[in-house]
């Protein structure tokens, strides 16, 4: 079965996930790697992964999810904001509500991805304020676990999501 392996990378963390698919499955089957390009399509299967913006996919991959009809797609995506199944389970939520119908999802999977430093400077301003220091503390915690994702695990974990999804 032909497929393609299409993602949005802001941070290259979702890179990281599409390359260990891409070293996972199988070379000859491939006709399309890289960001969202009509040529995906040409494939059966597309792996779509996406970064997280505003609790759903990122507006690039959002345009190319509407583009597609019959596939067959297994949905990846990196979070800053981790450790709850659950809040990834919403995002893939959101993100598959913007399929046309017709395609199929035969997997998904989401892990927590590093942010950029900019982010924790953010959340240290907002430590002055007693109002924010709470939230701010657990934000800058989240931060401070989030620097070593995607790692082994989470492209190990992709990996055997994607081939059970086959």
């Amino acid at each position: 079965m032909s497929y393609a392996i299409v993602y949005s990378s802001r941070t290259g963390n979702t890179e990281m996930l599409a390359q260990a698919l891409r070293n996972a499955l199988p070379k000859e089957d491939c006709v399309y790697y890289g960001t969202p390009d009509v040529k995906a399509l040409a494939a059966e299967r597309l792996y779509v992964g996406f970064w997280t913006d505003k609790g759903s996919c990122d507006a690039q991959t959002a345009a190319f999810l509407a583009r597609m009809s019959g596939k067959e797609v297994f949905l990846f995506g990196t979070a800053g904001f981790g450790g709850e199944s659950a809040y990834f389970e919403a995002i893939l939520r959101r993100v598959e509500e913007r399929l046309r119908s017709g395609n199929t999802v035969i997997g998904t999977y989401m892990c927590q991805g590093k942010m950029p430093g900019s982010v924790r400077e953010r959340y240290e301003k907002m430590l002055s304020d007693p109002a924010h220091a709470s939230r701010a503390q657990a934000m800058i915690d989240n931060f401070d676990s989030a620097l070593s994702h995607p790692d082994a695990q989470d492209l190990r974990r992709l990996v055997e999501a994607a081939a059970n999804g086959r």
